[in-house]
């Protein structure tokens, strides 16, 4: 059973999404939060799996309330609910350490599907919008500077291993990764699953902006 919190300011939206989640056999919603110091309690109280956070709520908002919660070191993974031309916040958000986002005008089965993936310890941040996001707004986070050469993170992975950490950066999907590097995809997801561990991201989201800050992978230029 996936134990979740809502986190939105809306009494409507939450009512919707609790209606959603609680008619499923796997999920169970533990609670509600209007706003993110309320947020950042109950995940401390109720350790849910996975908190679904919006962003934009007065006071604290998602994007502090997510930060407090991964400081504070829990089992909960946040789930991100933002506007497709709010790619800026759920940028920060990831930075942040949520596991990933996805869109308010997301159908029931793709909410459904990543509150699983996230409770399971994946990212649901589809590559293209991963990669999207990313041109948009990796050149503007400070400290973007190639220090690939200097991060002793990177003088664990093979030669194999950071290739596939360039290409994860780019946003490509292990079936690409496989088909590009003459891979099959289960060498490749053994690959991504030690990347992880060696660098130390939570997730394949982290992993891609980790390859952004060190100058692996750059943004598309403009235009």
């Amino acid at each position: 059973m996936t134990t979740v919190l809502i986190v939105d300011d809306q009494p409507l939206q939450r009512y919707g999404f609790r209606m959603l989640l609680e008619s499923q056999p796997d999920t169970t919603v533990v609670g509600e939060a209007g706003h993110g110091a309320e947020a950042v309690r109950l995940t401390a109280e109720l350790r849910p799996d996975v908190v679904l956070m919006d962003i934009r709520m007065p006071g604290m908002d998602g994007i502090e309330a997510t930060r407090l919660i991964i400081a504070a070191g829990g089992r909960s993974r946040v789930l991100v609910l933002t506007t497709f031309d709010l790619d800026e916040y759920a940028h920060a958000a990831l930075r942040a350490g949520a596991s990933g986002f996805l869109l308010k005008d997301a159908r029931p089965e793709e909410l459904l599907s990543g509150i699983r993936a996230v409770a399971e310890g994946d990212a649901v941040v589809a590559p293209a919008v991963t990669r999207r996001l990313l041109d948009a707004y990796a050149h503007r986070l400070p400290g973007h500077a190639p220090a690939a050469a200097a991060d002793p993170r990177l003088a664990a992975l093979t030669e194999r291993e950071r290739e596939v950490l360039v290409a994860v950066g780019r946003g490509w999907t292990n079936g690409e990764i496989a088909r590009r590097l003459v891979l099959s995809e289960s060498t490749v997801k053994t690959h991504v699953s030690r990347i992880l561990a060696k660098v130390g991201a939570r997730d394949r989201v982290q992993a891609v902006i980790f390859a952004y800050d060190l100058g692996l992978t750059r943004p598309n230029p403009p235009g």
